[in-house]
């Protein structure tokens, strides 16, 4: 593996020379916006206890939501919803290449919405938004700031007696194909593909990176993962600094 100095440098060439340029992230990119991970050693939302004595994925499943809805959005309210949270660095990077019509899409494992904040349109977002909110039973839409009104308590529908439950999926739910087919599109048509700040052991959205065919995988993660053999370079780091630093922000 390179020094993260020369790795950086290639890294600008790369881009610079890409004409198809996507971006895969995980909740590795948002973590530098002070949004807790899921899986990380010390700052994990799974690693930590929880006054519940149901693990998050029980909570965060489909059938725990619709058996316990105050349960998950006690849950959901202390530890999905970071309102003021900012978009950083690598956020900003992104961005700014979607500006210069370098980047083609960025496939989002997260739902805090930090890349559109920052400007990004071409956002494809496997596990949905905590933005998009609807009525389970009329399936009227609500803005996040309706439900903010409604935050410690199970948010209820102002048309009928239905609950309101965020557009993200829970566990044992299926992915949107619409976006799942979005995504593997962009994916198939990108020469460059840059993955950040996910350790690519989620599926089915780690399988994605199956339908690259393109000249050059990009692996940018502050831990090694099970695809670091497979790419073209790997840079080990803040994946916010890296980005800032090879887009030249």
């Amino acid at each position: 593996m390179k020094n993260n100095k020369e790795a950086i440098k290639e890294l600008k060439r790369v881009i610079e020379e890409a004409r198809s340029l996507v971006f895969f992230g995980g909740a590795g990119t948002s973590t530098e916006s002070d949004i807790p991970d899921f899986r990380s050693r010390d700052q994990g939302l799974y690693s930590h206890g929880n006054e519940e004595v149901y693990p998050p994925e029980v909570i965060l499943s489909y059938p725990f939501f619709l058996k316990h809805p105050k349960i998950f959005y006690r849950y959901y309210w202390d530890n999905l919803i970071h309102e003021k949270a900012e978009p950083n660095k690598a956020h900003k990077a992104l961005a700014l290449l979607e500006e210069r019509g370098k980047l083609q899409g960025i496939i989002t494992q997260n739902v805090d919405g930090l890349h559109q904040k920052a400007g990004s349109r071409k956002v494809y977002e496997l596990h949905g938004s905590v933005y998009q909110n609807y009525c389970m039973e009329c399936r009227e839409p609500y803005r996040f700031e309706d439900l903010l009104k409604s935050r410690g308590e199970i948010p209820l529908c102002t048309k009928c007696p239905g609950i309101i439950r965020p557009a993200v999926t829970l566990y044992e739910e299926p992915l949107n194909l619409s976006v799942i087919e979005g995504a593997i599109a962009a994916i198939e048509e990108a020469d460059v593909l840059i993955v950040g700040g996910t350790s690519l052991v989620v599926y089915p959205a780690a399988g994605f990176l199956e339908f690259f065919q393109g000249k050059k995988l990009v692996i940018i993660n502050r831990e090694s993962t099970p695809r670091d053999l497979q790419a073209d370079l790997v840079i080990q780091g803040s994946i916010g600094e890296i980005l800032a630093e090879a887009v030249g922000i």
